[in-house]
C-alpha cells in the first residue's frame, strides 16, 4: 500500500483540527444503546449476520468481546483472543450470538469471527466467498491451501436466508494501514468485489487508534480532530473502495477492566451504522426477490 508516513511524521502528528471532520454525540451514548437495544429486522425471524474480516491480530474477536461488554454492561469475553499477532489465532468458522438480559433471549443479529488474510497462510479467499452466500457451516476448520469443497460435510447445499451474510465488516488496524501487504490488500478487494455482487452492504473498522497518536490516547474524542487520523481513513478508503462514510476508527475493549463511555461511543456509533446498513440489504432483497 505504498511507504506511507515516515516515523518522523507519525510520531509528531499535526495540530488537532479546531473543528471534528465528523460530527459524534459523546453525551448521548444511551439514545445510541437504547437503538441497539430496541433494534428489530421489519422481516419476522429476520437474523442479521456480520461477517468480520481481516488481517490476523486486526482486533476481529476482540471487537466482537467489545460490542458484548458494551451490550451487557460488564466486561465479556465471548470470542477468544490472542496477544501474539503471528498468525491468525482464530482457525474454525464460529458464530456468535449475543445474549440479552433475559438469558432465553439473544438479539437479532450475529458475528461471524474468520481466519485472517495473511498473505500466504491466511484464509483462502473463495471460504469467505462462500461464507457471503452462506454455503459455510459453522465450526468448519480453514485449510489455507485449499477452498471448502461441495462433498464436505461443512457445506451448506440449501443456504437459507439467516445463513447468508447481510453486512461484511473489513477489520484494519490504524497503526498498519501503511504496510499491508499487497498480496492482503489484493485479497480485501477481491472479497469486496464479490460481496458488491452480491448487493451485500460493506463496511470498515479501524482498530487500535490509540496506538497511533498522542492525542487520541490523551482523549479518545480527539479522534476526529486529528488529521493524521483522517488521513489513513481515506489512504484505506482508496485503497480498497470502501467509502468513507462506511468507515469506523473504533478502540476495543483491551487492558480495562471496567466500561468508558467514550471507546462505548465509538463502537455503538460503528455497530448502529452496521445494523441500518443490514437492514436496508435485507429489505431491499425482499423487495426484489425476482432479481
Amino acid at each position: 500500500m505504498g511507504e506511507g508516513h515516515s516515523k518522523s511524521h507519525a510520531s509528531k502528528p499535526p495540530p488537532l483540527l479546531s473543528n471534528p471532520w465528523r460530527k459524534i454525540n459523546w453525551g448521548e451514548k444511551q439514545s445510541v444503546l437504547q437503538f441497539v437495544k430496541n433494534y428489530k429486522p421489519h422481516v419476522e425471524g429476520q437474523q442479521i449476520r456480520i461477517l468480520l474480516h481481516g488481517p490476523a491480530g486486526a482486533g476481529k474477536s476482540s471487537f466482537i468481546n467489545s460490542v458484548q461488554s458494551v451490550l451487557r454492561g460488564r466486561m465479556y469475553t465471548l470470542a477468544l483472543e490472542d496477544n501474539i499477532s503471528a498468525g491468525s489465532f482464530t482457525k474454525k468458522y464460529t458464530t456468535y450470538k449475543i445474549q440479552r438480559e433475559d438469558p432465553q433471549s439473544f438479539y437479532p443479529f450475529v458475528f461471524n469471527d474468520i481466519m485472517g488474510l495473511e498473505p500466504i497462510k491466511g484464509v483462502h479467499v473463495d471460504d469467505i466467498k462462500l461464507a457471503l452466500k452462506g454455503r459455510v457451516m459453522d465450526c468448519y476448520r480453514f485449510n489455507p491451501e485449499s477452498r471448502l469443497s461441495e462433498d464436505d460435510p461443512f457445506y451448506n447445499s440449501s443456504p437459507a436466508d439467516n445463513d447468508k451474510v447481510h453486512v461484511l465488516v473489513c477489520v484494519i488496524p490504524a497503526s498498519t494501514v501503511s504496510q499491508m501487504n499487497d498480496k492482503t490488500v489484493q485479497k480485501i478487494r477481491d472479497i469486496r468485489m464479490e460481496a458488491s455482487a452480491l448487493d451485500i452492504p460493506q463496511v470498515a473498522i479501524v482498530t487500535k487508534i490509540d496506538e497511533v497518536c498522542p492525542e487520541i490516547t490523551n482523549d479518545l474524542q480527539n479522534v476526529y480532530k486529528v488529521k493524521y487520523m483522517k488521513e489513513k481513513m481515506e489512504q484505506f478508503s482508496a485503497e480498497v473502495g470502501i467509502p468513507m462514510k462506511s468507515i469506523f476508527p473504533v478502540k476495543n475493549y483491551h487492558d480495562e477492566i471496567n466500561l468508558d463511555s467514550d471507546i462505548d461511543s465509538l463502537i455503538l456509533s460503528a455497530l448502529q451504522h452496521i445494523l441500518t446498513v443490514g437492514d436496508d440489504h435485507v429489505n431491499f432483497k425482499k423487495t426484489q426477490s425476482g432479481c
